[in-house]
Parts: C-alpha cells; structure tokens; sequence
C-alpha cells in the first residue's frame, strides 16, 4: 500500500511517501497507525498522539475504524487549519 505523509507528520518520519507490505493484522487505518508506531522511533514520535492523526483513503477522508480493504493509498496527516 502507498502511504503519504503530510506536515510535521512528514517531518517527523522524514520521508514523503512509501510503499509497504501490510501485514494480514493491519485492518483498519487504527490499525495501521499502531503498527507505524512499532517501526521506530521516528515512526512512535510522528503517532505519539494518533488521536490528532487524521487520514484519507484513495483522497476521501475517513475515521481511525475504516477498512484498509481495496484501497490503493492512505494519507496521513495532522488536523488543519484555515486562514
């Protein structure tokens, strides 16, 4: 799956994007963010908080219960602002 990374997200992994190799385990985009924080320690300090994650599906934003199932990439970033 192709994972992109936005804002201090981004700067925290020190990487834009990857391609992984989920295991059957990761589900759910919950899912995915928990297993992302085993990766190292750049990984546990971008999702220290995944409460403040938020993530879209193939460019359609949705919830931390979403399914992985089908979908081509999965961005995450943290909340925005306007102005």
């Amino acid at each position: 799956m192709k994972i992109l990374y936005f804002a201090w997200i981004r700067e925290r992994v020190g990487k834009t994007e990857e391609e992984l190799d989920l295991p059957a385990s990761v589900r759910t985009v919950g899912d995915l963010v928990e297993w992302l924080k085993g990766r190292g320690e750049e990984y546990a300090y971008a999702f220290e908080n995944q409460k403040v994650v938020r993530a879209a599906l193939d460019r359609v934003h949705v919830r931390p219960e979403a399914q992985l199932a089908g979908a081509r990439e999965i961005a995450l970033f943290p909340p925005m602002t306007g102005g």
